[in-house]
C-alpha cells in the first residue's frame, strides 16, 4: 500500500514523500483545478485516509495515493 508521509507543492510540482521513502512529483497542469489555482491554493494540502489521499480545501479537490502512481489525476 502507498502512505504519504509527506505532500508539499513546490515549481508547479505536487511533491509526495511515500513511507518506503520514495517520492514521487507530478506537475499541477495533469490536473484541471490545480492547473487553474493559485500557488497557495496549490499549497494548501492535506493528507486524507491516513496517508492514503491528499485534499485541496480551497479548491475542493482529492486524489488518492494510488491514482497518482497509476497516472490518474483527476478531471
Amino acid at each position: 500500500m502507498f502512505l504519504v508521509e509527506a505532500a508539499w507543492y513546490e515549481d508547479n510540482m505536487i511533491c509526495l514523500k511515500l513511507s518506503d521513502g520514495k517520492e514521487v512529483h507530478f506537475p499541477v497542469d495533469k490536473n484541471r483545478k490545480l492547473r487553474q489555482a493559485t500557488d497557495e491554493q496549490r499549497g494548501n494540502m492535506e493528507l486524507i485516509c491516513n496517508g492514503t489521499g491528499l485534499h485541496w480545501p480551497d479548491l475542493d479537490e482529492d486524489l488518492s495515493v494510488i491514482g497518482i502512481m497509476k497516472g490518474k489525476f483527476g478531471n
